[in-house]
């Protein structure tokens, strides 16, 4: 969805000679109305459907638990061919594909190369009964602060050859470009002192004044939960949507949760470099359920059906009444078990759904499908765990443990995970467990030198869920994958240029 242009941006020419005053004064009130009209549009609710998973569910079963939940915009971090061919057809009215950070250096250098990737995946797939691509995102979060401006030269070079491209394939109108960028780019201690930070005050500038000149949003991923897990002394309440006893006052505004404060923060940087009107989309937004302390089921439902009703009442915040965000993405759809956890275990536990496409909690999207609907026909391997074998002795277990969770998920078995708590033995038989079941239940995989045993009985308890693996999947990690694709386009590219 791309907003009407705002009302400072309208240019009408009008012969006051020839009309009279009353007539103007209608013709001014009938734009200022139109444009107000453009600048509330409904707010759309969408997903990022990540795929760095252990056990990733076929692109065909995820497209068709879009379908069955009315989720209209999808958000990919790549452009996968087998996700995107899943999407053909599917009728999905936005889909957002994107171009990794480790990509930008050729893109930026070669508009050959900006050529061969717009044909290969945007034109490819722009047909009739094809793929709705209306965002490309170039790079994701390019200008986080931990990247210490590795991407940042690229940035810019990438978006005007992209641009150049998607005009040779008279896509230019359809195809929007869109930067996510992380919610440090800007920074202050009140919303209404929203600024930059200095050093990317400039590219900032550059960056925005080419997304307003091509019709494209500002497109920014905020994440309160972040802001709770980095700082013991940030109030809780004040990170969700039921009222807080902690609201910042900013002069004549009041806010009472994290999600307007930080949104209005980037609307006062917006400002600040004269881009006031700017229309943004939420690009990543959610909350895990596993992983720490504040991540959990109550926790994750609680925001994100408080995000989901806020942005839907078209409220807005302080600095833009009546005019919530365009679009936000829920961050994410499934849970990613082969996800870093550098920033924390938490990484691999922000889905709606688990990984096999079964619901978490209730939650309503506003799409008029009541609760999320579970992903059908999920095909499992058999009804059978890998467990400790209670007559062993596990005094030497360790180095297996180690092993196991070297390969398969254990991050809920650390503090605030939900299998935290299940005791010794029950943590050795879940970290069995999720090694035999990557294994695609390989029976050798379940000997441990003696120590494991695969038992029929369920050993789950209570929160903590011992899993059973799905035949449908990859059942490994597509970081492999989308390293594979990244790898292949430089290969063609290098011919290409060779060839030329």
């Amino acid at each position: 969805m791309i907003l009407g242009p705002p009302l400072k941006f309208l240019e009408i020419s009008i012969s006051k000679e020839k009309m009279a005053e009353s007539q103007l004064a209608a013709l001014i009130a009938v734009v200022v109305v139109w444009s107000s009209s453009a600048l509330v549009a409904e707010s759309g609710v969408g997903v990022n459907w990540g795929t760095v998973s252990l056990h990733r569910l076929s692109p065909s079963t995820v497209v068709d638990l879009l379908k069955d939940n009315k989720i209209q915009k999808v958000k990919l971090f790549d452009a996968d061919p087998d996700s995107i061919k899943a999407l053909m057809g599917s009728g999905i009215q936005e889909v957002m594909i994107g171009i990794p950070n480790e990509m930008l250096a050729v893109l930026s250098s070669s508009t050959a190369a900006s050529d061969l990737w717009v044909r290969q995946n945007v034109s490819a797939y722009m047909v009739k009964g094809g793929v709705n691509i209306r965002y490309v995102a170039v790079g994701n979060e390019p200008f986080l602060s931990s990247y210490s401006g590795q991407f940042q030269s690229y940035v810019i070079p990438a978006l005007l050859n992209l641009q150049q491209s998607l005009a040779k394939a008279n896509l230019a109108g359809i195809v929007k470009l869109v930067v996510p960028c992380n919610a440090d780019a800007y920074e202050a201690s009140l919303p209404s002192q929203g600024a930059f930070r200095p050093e990317l005050t400039q590219i900032m500038t550059q960056l925005i004044s080419f997304l307003n000149s091509n019709g494209s949003p500002f497109v920014v991923n905020i994440y309160p939960f972040l802001s709770l897990y980095g700082n013991s002394d940030f109030p809780q309440d004040y990170a969700f949507f039921e009222g807080t006893n902690h609201a910042v006052t900013d002069g004549p505004n009041v806010y009472y949760n994290a999600f307007d404060g930080n949104f209005d923060t980037l609307v006062a940087a917006l400002s600040k470099i004269g881009y006031g009107q700017m229309p943004i989309i939420i690009g990543e937004v959610g909350w895990p359920t596993d992983g720490a302390i504040s991540a959990n089921l109550t926790a994750a439902r609680a925001f994100n059906q408080g995000l989901i009703n806020h942005i839907l009442s078209n409220k807005g915040t302080p600095l833009r009444p009546g005019v919530p965000p365009m679009d936000i993405y829920l961050f994410s759809l499934l849970d990613e078990g082969a996800k870093s956890v550098l920033p924390g275990n938490f990484e691999r536990h922000w889905g709606i759904f688990s990984f096999d496409g079964q619901a978490k909690y209730p939650l309503n999207l506003g799409l008029g499908n009541g609760i999320l609907k579970n992903a059908k026909d999920v095909q499992y391997f058999p009804s059978r765990w890998c467990v400790a074998d209670p007559s062993r002795d596990l005094s030497g277990v360790a180095n297996h443990i180690k092993l196991a969770c070297s390969v398969a998920d254990c991050t809920t078995l650390n503090d605030g995970g939900s299998c935290n708590e299940i005791g010794a033995k029950g943590k050795v038989s879940y970290a069995f467990n999720s090694y035999y079941q990557l294994q695609k239940q390989d029976s050798q995989s379940c000997d441990f030198d003696g120590l494991g045993i695969i038992t029929f009985l369920d050993p789950s308890v209570g929160d903590c869920r011992f899993l059973v693996g799905i035949t449908d999947s990859n059942s490994s990690s597509n970081a492999l994958q989308d390293k594979g694709v990244i790898v292949l386009f430089f290969i063609l590219w290098g011919i290409l240029v060779f060839v030329m």
